[in-house]
C-alpha cells in the first residue's frame, strides 16, 4: 500500500518590506513570490523567506504555513476577483490537503525535510488589507478555511516539484478544522480538552485555550 501523496501547487517565500494603508506604516512578507529552483527549509523557515513581525509570525511552530489551493475558487467568488500565487501569504499552496482532514501530528516527507503539522494559521488584519476586504479575516475564521502550520523535525533541500508525503499519521482524531472550531466558537469542555491533549499543539495555542478550562 502506497504513501498518500499531496500535490504542491507552489512553494512561494518573501522578505519583509514597509507599506503604507491608510497613512498607517505596516512591515509585512505577506506578499511572497513563487521560487522555480530547489530550496532549503530549516527549523525556522524556508531560504529566502522572512516575517514582519516576529512576536505573531515565525519561530520553531510556524517555520512553514500551508493553505490548501482547494478554497481559492471559493475565496474568488468572496473577493469577486481572481487570485493570484501565495494569496493569502502562505509559503505552500497545496492540493487537497484540507482542514478537515489533516490532524495535528500529522507528519509529512517534503523532499529531504520531515515536517510535522502543529497549529491552524490564524489570519491577521494584514490579509484583509493586502486583499482590500475588511471581512476577508472573518470569513476565514468562520469558513475553517485558514490553512495551517508546520514545524521542521527535519532540515533539507525542497524542490518546488515535490510532494508533502504523509509517513505517520497522528493516532488521535483532532483536525485542524476542530482546533478552529473550538478557538473560534463556543464548545463543550469535553472538546476542549480533547484538542488540549494532544502533544503536537503548538504552545502558544495550547496556552490560550487553557484559559478557557472551567475548573469542577
Amino acid at each position: 500500500m502506497g504513501q498518500t501523496r499531496y500535490d504542491i501547487e507552489g512553494i512561494q517565500v518573501g522578505q519583509p518590506i514597509t507599506t503604507y494603508v491608510n497613512g498607517k506604516e505596516i512591515k509585512t512578507a505577506i506578499n511572497k513570490k513563487r521560487i522555480h529552483k530547489p530550496v532549503y527549509l530549516s527549523q525556522l523557515n524556508f531560504g529566502g523567506d522572512g516575517q514582519g513581525d516576529l512576536v505573531h509570525h515565525g519561530g520553531y511552530d510556524k517555520a512553514v504555513c500551508v493553505f490548501p489551493y482547494d478554497h481559492y475558487t471559493y475565496f474568488e467568488q468572496f473577493l469577486g476577483v481572481p487570485l493570484q500565487e501565495a494569496a493569502f501569504g502562505e509559503n505552500v499552496t497545496v492540493h487537497q490537503l484540507v482542514e478537515t482532514e489533516v490532524r495535528i501530528g500529522d507528519v509529512f516527507q517534503f523532499g529531504e525535510a520531515i515536517v510535522e503539522v502543529s497549529q491552524p494559521r490564524q489570519p491577521c488584519v494584514k490579509l484583509s488589507l493586502k486583499h482590500g476586504n475588511m471581512k476577508l479575516v472573518k470569513e476565514v475564521q468562520q469558513t475553517g478555511y485558514t490553512g495551517f502550520y508546520l514545524r521542521v523535525l527535519k532540515e533539507g533541500m525542497v524542490s518546488p516539484d515535490e510532494a508533502l508525503v504523509l509517513v505517520e499519521k497522528a493516532l488521535h482524531s483532532i483536525t485542524v478544522h476542530e482546533v478552529n472550531e473550538v478557538k473560534y466558537r463556543q464548545v463543550d469542555q469535553n472538546r476542549l480538552k480533547a484538542v488540549l491533549e494532544v502533544d503536537a499543539l503548538a504552545d502558544v495555542v495550547r496556552k490560550s485555550l487553557e484559559k478557557r478550562v472551567q475548573p469542577i
